[in-house]
């Protein structure tokens, strides 16, 4: 089964997701965030997931951002639609500043990295990367 990461924005939302063996990120979609629960009902159709991962974000002095009071009803609303699924929220902070540095790294073109759709779904394989990563100590 996978696990599936939501990197929820305003306008627009990426989506990471990992093999089924739970072991590697990869970004699947950014879709506009009014469309993200139709998405989710297709993809689920088709994939098995395990668990949801919403990321949560946070100013640096810890406090919930501004993007919250989307974010906990969203989360709620994926608690009721798939109570068999573990829904999960995981620190978001510096998501958005490793996916710029991650394609500065990877010589990805000044235009390339202009896209916010990008931008969000390297962001969602950030969140799940780092997730799997924390996880992995529990085991």
């Amino acid at each position: 089964m996978r696990i599936l990461s939501i990197d929820y924005g305003k306008k627009r939302t990426g989506i990471a997701v990992t093999d089924p063996m739970q072991i590697i990120a990869n970004g699947l979609e950014t879709v506009e965030t009014v469309k993200l629960e139709a998405f989710l009902k297709d993809y689920m159709e088709k994939e098995e997931v395990e668990t949801i991962v919403v990321g949560y974000p946070r100013q640096m002095d810890g406090e919930d951002s501004e993007n919250m009071k989307r974010i906990t009803p969203f989360v709620n609303r994926l608690r009721k639609l798939y109570p068999e699924k573990k829904v999960e929220m995981y620190d978001e902070r510096f998501t958005s500043v490793l996916a710029h540095k991650a394609m500065l790294a990877s010589g990805i073109g000044k235009k390339a990295r202009q896209d916010k759709a990008l931008v969000d779904k390297i962001s969602a394989t950030i969140i799940l990367q780092e997730y799997l990563e924390h996880n992995k100590h529990f085991i």
